[in-house]
């Protein structure tokens, strides 16, 4: 069983984060790390290919100035190989233009499942994985909390607010993995030296298949217009109990719409 992960390589959420002011897009030209939310997808794929006994699991990320630091964590965990999309035209890409890139990447693989992370920790759009399905022409399954693979078929326990959602579909898929569905591994030593020699494939826009004007800030169909400071939490109400506080209270949930 081939699995490809979905990885992406974000700004150590750590340091303090710069905008460029003409585009309000994050600056990504220092060191990038593995999205945690990516890990759940990673240690997930690693499990089923396990339990098939053959097969792989393989990266796909984009990312400019061909950075790997984060791919590396993914393969120092066991990951086999990483295909990277790095191309200065990539840059201010939309979650579609992502998609394109990253199904393209699958293409070359010829993966049986994808998957991905429901939404990354530094865009929260949560829009890319089913962009990416509808690419590839497969189904796709969202918020998935435990996955079997049997027969060619795929069985989801889907996450939902009452509960979860037992969902089946033929394979190839794309799903999404909500975080905590595992516990990641950490990478051992030996695994991080053996990271250092597994192969990466950088791919540029051409190299994938794809014209300039699909992707980047030319082909993106959203656009950051501007970006402002959250508002400051005001301070709560302090209300003195001189024996009616408990009134104010339910006034108060009352209006609130909780009781």
């Amino acid at each position: 069983m081939n699995v490809a992960v979905c990885v992406k390589q974000i700004p150590d959420p750590a340091s303090p984060q710069v905008l460029r002011p003409d585009t309000h897009t994050l600056v990504r030209d220092d060191k990038l790390i593995l999205d945690d939310s990516d890990s759940y997808g990673v240690e997930l794929g690693l499990q089923l290919v396990e339990a098939a006994g053959d097969g792989e699991v393989a990266l796909v990320s984009m990312a400019p100035n061909g950075e790997v630091s984060g791919l590396r964590t993914a393969l120092a965990m066991g990951a086999a190989r990483a295909v990277l999309a790095s191309d200065p035209v990539l840059a201010g890409s939309d979650a579609l233009g992502t998609a394109k890139v990253l199904a393209a990447a699958v293409r070359r693989l010829g993966s049986d499942l994808v998957l991905a992370a429901t939404e990354s920790t530094d865009g929260y759009t949560g829009t890319m994985p089913v962009q990416l399905a509808e690419l590839l022409g497969w189904p796709s399954v969202t918020f998935a909390k435990h996955i079997e693979v049997s027969g060619g078929i795929l069985k989801v326990q889907r996450q939902t607010e009452a509960g979860y959602d037992e969902v089946t579909c033929p394979l190839p898929a794309v799903v999404t993995v909500t975080a905590g569905v595992v516990e990641p591994r950490y990478p051992s030593f030996k695994g991080i030296m053996a990271a250092k020699s597994k192969p990466v494939d950088v791919l540029t826009v051409s190299d994938l298949g794809l014209d300039g004007s699909q992707v980047g800030a030319v082909g993106a169909r959203q656009e950051v217009v501007s970006v402002d400071a959250a508002e400051a939490r005001k301070a709560g109400e302090v209300v003195t109990d001189d024996g009616d506080a408990h009134e104010r209270i339910v006034a108060f949930l009352e209006q609130l719409k909780v009781l």
